[in-house]
């Protein structure tokens, strides 16, 4: 069962940032979450450990991610 199944106010319920990130890098690559959201830790030497701690520093980039990442659940 999809987690957005599981708890349809909260689909990101169960889901760890790390792994919403791993997934994104995965299907889309790097330069692609440069392209949409152009910070430096996903533009130069990107790793999940900068973005991570960014991402939890900067809520409206992490926003914007989690909303991608829900987006692409929906579909």
């Amino acid at each position: 069962m999809a987690p957005f199944d599981k708890n349809p106010k909260d689909p990101l319920h169960g889901i760890t940032l790390e792994s919403l990130l791993t997934q994104l890098v995965q299907r889309h690559g790097w330069g692609e979450l440069a392209r949409r959201i152009p910070v430096r830790c996903f533009m130069f030497d990107p790793s999940v450990k900068s973005s991570l701690k960014f991402l939890r520093q900067t809520p409206w980039a992490r926003k914007r991610v989690e909303d991608w990442f829900i987006g692409e659940l929906k579909k």
